[in-house]
């Protein structure tokens, strides 16, 4: 699959003024922004999600490719859970490669999601990614109304949970163990600014209602664990780097210095854990004293790998691979959280585990 390296993207966003301007006006204008209720609607046929207080969760992300490497990492999946089964999964965006869907009866959802997951029977909890909202360039991340495709695609997939671009979901739902605080930070890290509606920038409407809403469901929560997920990463070793540094860019949104601010003040030292995608890699990352406490997991390999290439960037880790395919695993109890991951072999869909810690 295509990458694009540093030049490719400094060439794109010197242009990116001009381009936003041939974009449809639609492509800029606000989606749905308001969290929604996380409780299957009766009918729905959704899968249930867990009411047990001990939990497996899967975790992936970018995994949409409808390739054979998504299908292997899948098929590795699907062994595991016929063995330990799991109660839900995590995926952490870039869902549909490379552009995103066009409406929420695209049949991508089938090739890149619903097929090679068959008999994955639970519920996904779904983020959404760059290439999720493409414009113009994949990845740019500059249309951020076709991410709300894959909102309403949520009430046509028994597995597929998505109900609004940023929610939460508590499992159980009565005295939790967990609360899962799904973001969207597209808006603040895309390649193509919001040039059009100063309702997506970083201080517009839509980010300033997911930072209200955020603040109050955190401080409400009365979860054990309390995790962020998202695509774009706080801390990451891999090609794209740290938050406010994203590519080696000049400028936000795409350096991604308005998401680094958003997860300084709104998520750490408040959630144990943020899960991001984004880097085709498999990181575990060593808590900072920037994160205060929380510490990044990287799990963005079950479709693509960054073929070895890492950042001059060093944060600290306890793991970290480039060059694989993988998934990981959280086992989540009242009392520990245990991570496993798991690196899988594209010829013969056989997954390694090499990592197993209670962090």
């Amino acid at each position: 699959m295509m990458e694009f390296n540093q030049i490719d993207r400094r060439r794109f966003l010197a242009g990116a003024a001009a381009a936003g301007a041939a974009l449809p006006l639609a492509a800029m204008a606000p989606g749905i922004a308001a969290a929604a209720d996380t409780k299957p609607a009766a009918g729905t046929g959704k899968f249930p999600f867990p009411a047990d207080t001990n939990l497996r969760v899967l975790i992936t992300g970018d995994a949409g490719t409808g390739t054979k490497a998504q299908w292997a990492v899948a098929d590795a999946i699907r062994d595991l859970h016929s063995r330990e089964p799991f109660s839900m999964a995590l995926g952490l965006g870039d869902n549909i490669y490379e552009m995103g869907p066009t409406n929420e009866n695209d049949t991508q959802f089938a090739a890149k999601f619903e097929d090679p997951n068959h008999d994955l029977d639970f519920p996904w909890v779904m983020a959404l990614g760059n290439h999720d909202n493409s414009a113009i360039f994949p990845g740019d991340g500059g249309w951020l109304l076709r991410g709300d495709e894959e909102v309403d695609y949520h009430p046509l997939s028994r597995r597929w949970w998505m109900p609004s671009r940023y929610y939460s979901v508590r499992i159980p739902e009565k005295n939790p163990v967990v609360e899962f605080f799904v973001l969207d930070m597209n808006p603040v890290a895309a390649m193509l600014p919001p040039i059009l509606a100063p309702y997506w920038a970083a201080d517009g409407q839509f980010m300033n209602e997911q930072r209200a809403w955020l603040d109050a469901a955190i401080a409400a929560s009365p979860a054990k664990w309390k995790i962020a997920c998202a695509h774009h990463p706080y801390l990451s070793n891999g090609s794209h780097g740290n938050a406010g540094k994203y590519d080696g860019m000049p400028v936000p949104p795409a350096n991604g210095a308005d998401a680094k601010k958003f997860y300084e003040e709104h998520v750490l030292g408040r959630c144990q854990f943020l899960l991001a995608g984004h880097d085709h890699s498999l990181q575990v990352l060593e808590p900072t004293v920037e994160s205060k406490g929380t510490r990044q997991i990287v799990s963005g390999a079950a479709g693509k790998t960054s073929s070895g290439k890492a950042s001059s960037t060093t944060n600290k880790s306890l793991f970290e691979n480039f060059a694989d395919v993988g998934f990981m695993v959280m086992d989540l109890s009242p009392t520990a959280a245990t991570l496993r991951v798991y690196t899988v072999d594209i010829t013969t869909s056989k997954a390694k585990e090499v990592f197993n810690r209670r962090l």
